[in-house]
């Protein structure tokens, strides 16, 4: 009975994740999900920009926060994806999980980028320097470089087969930084403040200023959605076109 039910889930699985299906579905959710994160951005520049009042301690230079922490949430939550399907297409060989996988990279890379970034804009003025080596920062820019190891690594291999499996290895590997970068905030003394969201008891900041927050971190998920769906349909495109002009 658990085999049965075990290939029932199989097959269904293998069946959504075929092209036939994908293709179709991510060319609707693309324009609706760059839609929603447009208005999702309006709304949370306004309102944070705007509308949020100066943080008591840090004046308006912690209005930096709207950009930077959703970017430093998502920099880990697409690497984490990103390994998550790299493990699944290494088990069960499904074509699609490496190719939603490569979409990711750019994107995670880029989150990770602005967020370093945005942290040393933010830092200078609040610590009174641009970067100390402590652990989040330290495990936050070995994030970076695994996502550029990521993209070069999938340059350099010609044959994409290969490419895949060496990728999503690497991937799985850089899977132990992740919690590094998590937790650090929790388990190491730093310049960095806490965690705004996660902190215990509840966000550490008002709800003028955490909606405002929420608003961003949605903008920014929908346009991931938006440019994996459209990122990931070019590659599958792509593929098909090497193909028949392989096969001449």
């Amino acid at each position: 009975m658990n085999k049965r039910k075990r290939r029932t889930w199989l097959s269904f699985f293998y069946k959504y994740a075929s092209y036939k299906y994908y293709l179709p579905l991510v060319t609707k959710v693309a324009p609706w999900a760059f839609v929603i994160s447009a208005m999702l951005a309006v709304a949370g520049l306004v309102s944070g920009l705007a509308m949020a009042p100066p943080d008591y301690q840090q004046g308006n230079s912690f209005r930096i926060f709207y950009i930077h922490v959703p970017a430093a949430i998502l920099s880990t939550a697409v690497y984490a994806t990103m390994a998550i399907l790299s493990g699944i297409y290494l088990i069960w060989r499904i074509k699609l999980f490496a190719i939603i996988a490569r979409s990711l990279a750019i994107l995670g890379a880029a989150f990770t980028l602005i967020s370093l970034v945005t942290g040393a804009l933010w830092g200078a003025p609040t610590w009174g320097t641009w970067w100390v080596w402590d652990v989040r920062l330290t495990s936050q820019l070995i994030l970076f470089f695994l996502y550029m190891g990521y993209i070069a690594l999938d340059l350099a291999i010609e044959e994409r087969e290969r490419a895949d499996k060496a990728i999503s290895v690497l991937a799985l590997v850089g899977l132990i930084n992740v919690p590094i970068v998590k937790f650090s905030i929790y388990f190491s003394t730093s310049l960095h403040q806490g965690s705004t969201f996660f902190a215990k008891g509840g966000p550490s900041i008002t709800s003028n200023m955490l909606y405002p927050a929420l608003y961003m971190f949605g903008a920014y998920l929908f346009f991931s959605l938006g440019y994996v769906c459209l990122k990931s349909a070019n590659l599958i495109n792509k593929e098909r076109l090497m193909k028949h002009y392989m096969r001449g």
